[in-house]
């Protein structure tokens, strides 16, 4: 008798709409690939884009979900004993295979990674991409190190609050935007050192505290404000462009010689399973459960909830990271 599972389908691009819950079969692992209990996945905006047919690449219908976070069902070829706590994500997640929104993915057994908490699912389904992203960010586009100044821009964002947790484990003081003078406080419970209300100016905001400029910057907004962000950082710093909240991805007739300040540099980041190490994931989980870091959280939702919660991400209500637990 074939299993089923409970799973979000897409069967062509458009509004939340199209985010459809309806039974299908659990997939079929093979050699090679794990067999993942969903307990909990994570909310992308990558997964918006894909819903609404601008992803570079994927096809329909598609469960979609790059990442997912829970527990080892079956792996045939055994890399991972069954009950063992994972997560995985990305490797062509919701876009060439079926993804996280489910009971249950098959993944390839190289984008598993195990680790060991007893923190709640909705706080450890939250972690995967968002702390992959933040990380990477920090370290290959960056190449932070203690003592560091980091502009944050986009503080907000879920990838922005996890910035911030790892600047501040690693010993660097933060400079972090938003546009609401409402997300003071939330900023501020992360560890946020100065928050900087975004008038579009960031770089004047930057310059009156440090007139030399921040060490690095995060760009998490989009190329619209990104010629600002260039300019609030010291000559050999660096900015690494992460994000584009705002849906702005392209430069039309870019101009080196005019974007780019004297001596400072451009880099990018954008990771993969492999870029997140299983210590680097413990360490984290230790650090929050020892209260050293949080997890920030924004709402958490049911699987029947997923149009709803597309709505908040679209709306930009969500105010952190938006968790689905099954």
């Amino acid at each position: 008798m074939t299993r089923m599972m409970r799973a979000v389908v897409v069967d062509a691009p458009g509004p939340p709409d199209v985010l459809n819950v309806r039974d299908i079969p659990v997939p079929v692992v093979r050699p090679g690939e794990v067999l993942i209990r969903v307990k909990a996945f994570g909310l992308n905006r990558s997964e918006l884009h894909f819903r609404q047919g601008l992803a570079s690449f994927g096809s329909f219908p598609r469960v979609p979900g790059i990442e997912a976070t829970g527990i080892v069902e079956d792996a045939p070829g055994g890399e991972f004993s069954p009950g063992a706590q994972v997560v995985t994500m990305m490797g062509g997640m919701g876009r060439t295979f079926d993804g996280g929104y489910a009971e249950y993915v098959v993944v390839p057994a190289g984008q598993v990674i195990p680790f060991h908490s007893d923190l709640p699912w909705g706080a450890l389904g939250a972690v995967p991409e968002m702390l992959q992203t933040a990380h990477g960010s920090l370290t290959t586009g960056l190449q932070a190190r203690a003592g560091d100044s980091i502009l944050i821009r986009g503080g907000t964002s879920s990838v922005g609050l996890a910035a911030t947790v790892l600047a501040k484990l690693g010993g660097m003081t933060v400079y972090a935007t938003t546009r609401r003078e409402a997300a003071r406080e939330q900023m501020k419970r992360v560890g946020v050192d100065h928050v900087l209300i975004d008038d579009g100016d960031i770089s004047a905001q930057i310059r009156r505290v440090l007139p030399d400029g921040v060490d690095g910057a995060i760009e998490l907004v989009g190329v619209n404000v990104l010629r600002d962000t260039l300019r609030a950082v010291r000559i050999g710093g660096t900015v690494c462009f992460t994000g584009m909240l705002s849906d702005q991805w392209t430069i039309p007739d870019f101009y080196p010689m005019d974007w780019l300040p004297n001596g400072v540099r451009l880099s990018a980041y954008s990771g993969e399973a492999a870029d997140l190490s299983p210590q680097t994931l413990q360490h984290y989980l230790d650090a929050v459960r020892d209260g050293r870091a949080v997890v920030p959280v924004g709402r958490t939702y049911r699987l029947e909830d997923i149009v709803h919660a597309h709505r908040d991400m679209e709306a930009g209500t969500v105010g952190g990271k938006g968790v689905v637990v099954l």
